[in-house]
């Protein structure tokens, strides 16, 4: 008994020191409040200690802010954002690192991290725990220039199928694409093409088996000229088929122009984009359409207006587009598609998306319409005025501010 009450006590002042120990960082370290949705957050908190990592973002001394986008070899630019709370207002700063398409995981984590600790240095600086940091250089030779004998090239094949069965139901779909593209400070080029078949078969009795089919091949060719950097010119170009649109062979070429109010090296940030394209094609159906059409050449114009902004409120993404036939105006399509995150106040966000469109221009809708079969299996397209999507969520958190520590068992 005397030995177990001895182990009890050794046990429950070694959790005493430790539990000292974690007070005592929480309350000369640094808070921050990290944003970020894909970065490895347990990874980081095991690899920078010195801090407190809080819940929420009004309990913060320091909000940093992770944005990202693709790059031109195909792998992503990440954008830390510090914005100073507190006794650090407007001590504000911004570092990037890249990645490189071939890069692993652990490869990534690491560079995150390593610029995160550079980032945060100013402000720890001015913290109790600033007398335990130290500070080292590894010294490496300057490395060559770069030759790249792709010329900024990157090439992407991706073959895929998907096979499902039971007893009375059976589908198969294969998808297949390749993709070229060259992305530099000055121009931009990116040409796909793709394949889809899709069948399934539906056993209804011992006499009676629907098949539902869907065929497509497309071409999707793009090039952009950067003109300063608030300015952009180039055009798209579209070649494809589709039994599901009742396309024989669909092509078209529209150039195009777009202006940015605000500067594209803030893209990760805010956006508001203003794309206008206007030009023609020509497209032969597979069945005469409702208009008794089985060929004819088609001019339009598309406008497209992009808001994107990230803050430490939340964020807004949203993209009104429309298009609209020159031959016939009452010919038009409209659609508005947003996400908005918003953190309303400490603990409380609210989530939102919707997407709804005005459909006035199928052109290309058959004669015949659809049968019962290929309404229910999907393989036409139907006639339709408007569609529309929504979703909302609210999301409640409450209880200790700090988030420091890190338990992976069975899960998190």
């Amino acid at each position: 008994m005397i030995v177990l009450l001895v182990a009890i006590f050794i046990v429950h002042h070694s959790f005493a020191q430790e539990n000292h120990k974690n007070d005592s960082l929480r309350k000369d370290a640094l808070n921050i409040y990290l944003d970020c949705i894909d970065c490895p957050q347990d990874y980081i908190r095991q690899e920078i200690t010195f801090v407190n990592y809080v819940r929420d973002q009004k309990d913060a001394q320091l909000y940093i802010m992770e944005t990202s986008q693709a790059t031109g070899s195909g792998g992503t630019e990440f954008t830390l954002t510090f914005i100073g709370r507190k006794e650090f207002a407007g001590k504000n700063d911004t570092l990037k690192f890249s990645s490189g398409p071939n890069d692993t995981e652990d490869e990534i984590r690491k560079a995150g991290v390593r610029i995160l600790k550079m980032g945060l240095m100013r402000y720890v600086a001015k913290t109790p725990l600033a007398e335990q940091i130290s500070i080292g250089f590894e010294s490496t030779a300057a490395p060559d220039k770069v030759v790249d004998p792709w010329k900024s090239w990157v090439f992407n094949i991706n073959g895929s199928g998907y096979f499902n069965g039971q007893e009375s139901i059976k589908s198969t779909n294969i998808y297949s694409y390749f993709d070229a593209s060259k992305i530099t400070e000055n121009i931009k080029i990116d040409m796909t093409t793709s394949y889809n078949y899709y069948e399934a078969y539906y056993k209804i009795d011992d006499t009676t088996t629907i098949k539902s089919y869907t065929n497509s091949k497309s071409f999707y060719g793009l090039i952009v000229k950067s003109l300063s950097e608030h300015w952009s010119a180039g055009g798209t170009t579209n070649i494809n088929t589709s039994t599901y649109s009742n396309r024989k062979l669909c092509y078209s070429l529209y150039p195009s122009i777009e202006y940015d109010l605000f500067k594209y090296s803030e893209s990760t940030r805010r956006q508001l984009r203003f794309l206008y394209g206007i030009g023609g094609g020509h497209t032969d159906y597979i069945d005469t359409t409702i208009y008794d059409k089985i060929k004819e050449d088609l001019f339009l114009h598309t406008l497209t207006i992009a808001y994107k902004i990230k803050e430490t409120w939340g964020s807004i993404s949203a993209t009104l587009y429309g298009s609209q036939y020159l031959h016939d105006f009452s010919k038009n399509n409209l659609e508005l598609y947003t996400t908005i995150n918003i953190r309303i106040f400490k603990g409380l966000s609210l989530s939102l998306y919707g997407d709804v469109s005005l459909i006035h221009d199928q052109l290309g809708l058959p004669k015949g319409g659809a049968t019962e079969q290929e309404i229910l299996t999907q393989q036409k397209q139907l006639a339709s005025q408007y569609s529309y999507y929504g979703s909302v969520g609210l999301t409640y958190t409450f209880g200790s501010i700090y988030n420091n520590v890190v338990n992976p068992r069975f899960g998190n």
